[in-house]
């Protein structure tokens, strides 16, 4: 393992002539100022087209509405108005700070959110100044959906570009590792895994005795204040098991000089092994652990959902659902259809699983239950095929309605793979306190095929212990684009 050499020096905060925090701050700075103009300039096109769009909507819902409203121009003032309040509650949301590693998804529901408070806003600011809802009600309504829509689609196509602008090298942030074991080399793979968020690795700040990181060790955590100076930091990410508290502490401390970003990777097995809340003893602050499995109402609403979605998308999806029954007989007529299968559900009952049989009816005669292989060749073609996009899944919205199965949750597995895993993976039944699902939170993050299933049981207990109805609709909405781009789909 290469470790830095180069003398650590202290600069008291302060970047010298010619070092790199100097040399890289005004161009980063640039680029970034030409985002958030491009952000601002974009919100008011997109706020006036929506009150455009709003008000021909209006018209068009009812034509004879025309003859009992001003004409468009009439309501410049009033649009003027509404974009000023709109502008305003987005900047108190803070929409015009450049993030990085914020989702898609994320970033429409943080439009979506600014936009409902900033639409509440711009009523009151109407009554206020003019003492009355000057345009149609409803005209109000449909500038608040398009607002939402346009504004959304106006910054996801900047995120793009921003996106490619940081694949190519500019506005890089330069990073720096605290943490040289199994924990902080994950977090480097994530950051290579998404050049597009534009993260350069500059080392690692080590000291603990198994190092296994890729990249040079520049120094231990006395040395964090100085690196940051020396090699121009602008965040830390902090991936050191066992850090205490003080630690961490004195690591937020030496780098705030350099307002740097300081981010933690958390042990999910530790610091979330449960959901926390805060309360009081007689203004003694607590820290409150609760239990978070879905109960009462919350299951009741998760399961309507389900009911509701897996209806549909059964209508929907019909068509497809027998055209792809017909291959599957025409391709390999010599097993069935449908292939089924027992796996382990809620509270660890078994349940039987119903897929399209994507590989020969005798694929595990001979090895037994196993995983799927990249270039397994017990597939049928029309298998390799099915088992890329998830079409073999498809069948498992009977699942749904019958109940065994909820469309977002961790995926289930096979008796066998979880009477070995129990016995090796912390905490890995409690995946089973909420139902299976047919897509999960693993699932939208990659880790899925022959991945590592104790980063897998993380990411199924963080959503076991973090559920919500956003949080399934986020899930949902992830999937739709992993089914095109996920590698690990065999």
């Amino acid at each position: 393992m290469a470790t830095a050499t180069t003398p650590l020096k202290q600069h008291n905060g302060r970047a010298r002539p010619g070092s790199p925090a100097l040399s890289r701050l005004r161009p980063v700075s640039l680029l970034k100022a030409l985002y958030v103009l491009a952000l601002l300039l974009t919100d008011i096109i997109m706020l006036r087209l929506a009150f455009v769009l709003a008000y021909r909507a209006r018209v068009l819902a009812d034509p004879a509405v025309a003859d009992r409203i001003d004409p468009l121009r009439r309501y410049d003032e009033f649009s003027v108005l509404l974009t000023v309040v709109m502008l305003g509650v987005f900047a108190a949301r803070q929409l015009y700070i450049p993030r990085r590693g914020v989702g898609r998804v994320d970033l429409l529901y943080q439009v979506a959110g600014a936009t409902a408070i900033g639409w509440i806003f711009s009523l009151a600011a109407t009554l206020l100044v003019y003492r009355a809802l000057e345009p149609p009600r409803l005209m109000l309504v449909y500038w608040g959906f398009l607002t939402v829509a346009l504004v959304g689609f106006g910054r996801l196509a900047l995120d793009v570009v921003l996106r490619d602008a940081r694949r190519r090298g500019h506005d890089t942030a330069r990073v720096l590792i605290v943490g040289d074991s199994e924990q902080a080399d994950l977090v480097h793979a994530k950051i290579r895994e998404a050049p597009e968020l534009g993260y350069h690795v500059v080392g690692f700040v080590g000291g603990q005795h198994a190092t296994t990181v890729e990249g040079p060790v520049l120094g231990g955590l006395d040395d964090v204040g100085s690196l940051v100076d020396d090699r121009a930091i602008t965040e830390i990410f902090v991936a050191w098991p066992g850090l205490t508290h003080r630690q961490l502490v004195d690591i937020v401390a030496s780098s705030s000089h350099a307002h740097v970003n300081v981010k933690v990777f958390p042990d999910f097995f530790e610091i979330m092994a449960r959901e926390v809340e805060t309360s009081e003893l007689t203004g003694l602050p607590l820290m409150r652990v609760r239990d978070v499995a879905l109960r009462g109402w919350a299951r009741v609403t998760k399961r309507a959902v389900d009911v509701v979605l897996a209806w549909a998308l059964l209508v929907v999806l019909s068509p497809l659902l027998l055209a792809t029954a017909l291959l599957v007989k025409l391709t390999s007529p010599s097993g069935p259809i449908l292939f089924v299968q027992e796996r382990v559900g809620l509270d660890g009952r078994p349940f039987h699983m119903i897929k399209f049989r994507s590989m020969r009816p005798d694929a595990e005669s001979e090895t037994g239950p196993v995983w799927a292989g990249r270039d397994d060749d017990r597939r049928t073609p029309l298998g390799r095929f099915m088992r890329r996009f998830s079409i073999d899944e498809w069948p498992q919205l009977v699942n749904v309605l019958l109940g065994e199965m909820s469309l977002v949750g961790p995926r289930p597995e096979r008796p066998e793979f979880v009477a070995r895993f129990e016995q090796v993976i912390p905490r890995y039944q409690e995946r089973h306190r909420e139902k299976s699902g047919l897509t999960g939170w693993a699932q939208v993050n990659g880790l899925r095929g022959q991945t590592s299933i104790e980063e897998r049981t993380k990411y199924d207990l963080f959503y076991v212990e973090n559920w919500s109805m956003g949080f399934d609709l986020k899930i949902l909405l992830k999937t739709v684009g992993v089914i095109f781009r996920d590698r690990n789909a065999y």
